[in-house]
């Protein structure tokens, strides 16, 4: 087995696992915990988990594209509008969780059958920014973790708001 392999392995392996840790991180938080913002302009855990499957649909796109088309034009999206204007306070935060799951498994059997080729093909966005299919998908295992830590820090600011 090569270097690049095993990391690729581990790579899939922490994509695959992705919705476990958002559960671990949640569990057995009240819905005060849960719909808390630290401040007006910062994000409850509630929206950062629908967040996080909003952002999952647009990734998986975008990571169907690079596999599919030569060179596509790949979008972004102004998740503060996401956030605004979507009523992410009305939606469903356990259907969300499904669906993050649901996107992920879906991906599965495309990663376990990638070639190298297939790491190395590109997407481009408008601004001329390059990412190949590895990249993204190292940005969708990044992106779980930002908000992991993102949701430790909301949760510390309800302990300390509430002290």
């Amino acid at each position: 087995m090569q270097k690049g392999e095993y990391r690729m392995e581990k790579l899939i392996e922490e994509y695959r696992q992705g919705c476990e840790p958002l559960r671990e991180a949640v569990e057995g938080l009240s819905e005060e915990e849960l719909r808390f913002q630290p401040a007006p302009d910062k994000w409850s855990i509630h929206q950062i988990l629908i967040h996080v499957t909003d952002s999952e649909i647009l990734s998986t796109h975008r990571l169907r594209k690079v596999l599919a088309e030569e060179e596509p034009l790949l979008l972004s999206f102004n998740q503060e509008a996401w956030v605004d204007h979507l009523g992410y306070e009305r939606l469903d935060r356990e259907q969300h969780m499904l669906l993050f799951q649901m996107l992920r498994a879906s991906m599965l059997p495309l990663l376990e059958n990638l070639t190298s080729a297939q790491l190395e093909r590109v997407g481009q966005y408008p601004d001329g920014a390059r990412f190949t299919f590895k990249e993204l998908l190292e940005y969708r295992v990044q992106h779980v973790r930002d908000h992991l830590a993102q949701i430790a820090r909301v949760k510390q600011a309800f302990r300390e708001d509430k002290v």
